[in-house]
C-alpha cells in the first residue's frame, strides 16, 4: 500500500502543496505534449505524468491577466476554482489511484465573467466526469488492440 492511499484517507478534503503542479520543466511539457478539451468555463489541459511519485493528481489553476486586468479579480476566481476542485476533487483521485495513474492538469479559466461558486462546483464536478471518462477510454482501447 502507498503512503499517498493511506494520506488520502485521511486528507481527502484538504488541497496540499504536494497536489500543487508547479515546475517550468513540468508545465512547458503539459502544454507542448498534454491533450486539451473545453468544459465552460475551464480549458483543460492534461497529461499523464511520467515521474514515479506518490501523488496521483497535480493540478494548476490559471486566470488570464488579458480577460481580468486587475489581480484581486484573478487571484478571487483562483481561490474559487481552487477550492470546487478541492470539494470536488475525492471521486476523480480515488480513481487515479485506482487505475494507478499519475495525472497532471491545469484549469485555465475562460470565461469573460466571475462565475459564482455554485456554477462553478457544477462545471468542476461535469469536468471531473469529463477526464474520468477520457482516461476510462483510454484504458479500454489498448486491451481492444491485443
Amino acid at each position: 500500500m502507498y503512503f499517498w492511499d493511506i494520506f488520502l484517507a485521511y486528507k481527502m478534503n484538504t488541497f496540499p502543496k504536494q497536489e500543487h503542479l508547479y515546475g517550468e520543466k513540468i508545465i512547458t511539457r503539459l502544454y507542448e505534449q498534454g491533450n486539451v478539451f473545453m468544459s465552460y468555463p475551464f480549458r483543460v489541459v492534461y497529461i499523464l505524468a511520467e515521474e514515479n511519485e506518490g501523488i496521483p493528481v497535480r493540478v494548476m489553476v490559471s486566470v488570464p491577466k488579458k480577460r481580468f486586468k486587475l489581480a484581486v479579480k484573478r487571484n478571487k476566481i483562483k481561490r474559487l476554482t481552487r477550492e470546487v476542485y478541492r470539494l470536488n476533487k475525492s471521486e476523480f483521485v480515488s480513481f487515479a489511484c485506482i487505475n494507478q495513474l499519475k495525472i497532471h492538469i491545469a484549469f485555465q479559466y475562460i470565461s469573460n465573467d466571475i462565475e459564482s461558486f455554485e456554477v462553478l462546483s457544477r462545471k468542476m464536478k461535469n469536468t471531473l466526469q469529463k477526464l474520468m471518462h477520457i482516461f476510462e477510454e483510454q484504458q479500454k482501447q489498448p486491451d481492444e488492440n491485443a
